[in-house]
């Protein structure tokens, strides 16, 4: 059988890292921005194609994807 052992500065430095909230860099935050924004945008682009077209079938699945990947808009 073993005996662990802690030392009170393992178990500070433990409770140190719960306590600060992760920051992220500027970049990394405004990557995240940008990605979070064209998301959004084809979300919106996709709710206004099927709400157009009525309900959602396979041939409109396929339409948004070709558009998605194609960099076509929704619009033409």
């Amino acid at each position: 059988m073993s005996t662990l052992t802690y030392a009170r500065h393992d178990a500070v430095r433990a409770e140190e890292a719960k306590a600060k909230p992760a920051h992220k860099r500027l970049l990394a935050r405004l990557y995240d921005a940008i990605v979070m924004s064209r998301q959004e945008h084809a979300e919106r682009e996709i709710a206004r194609y099927v709400a157009n077209r009525g309900p959602l079938t396979d041939e409109m699945e396929r339409e948004i994807m070709r558009r998605l990947s194609g960099g076509r808009s929704f619009l033409s």
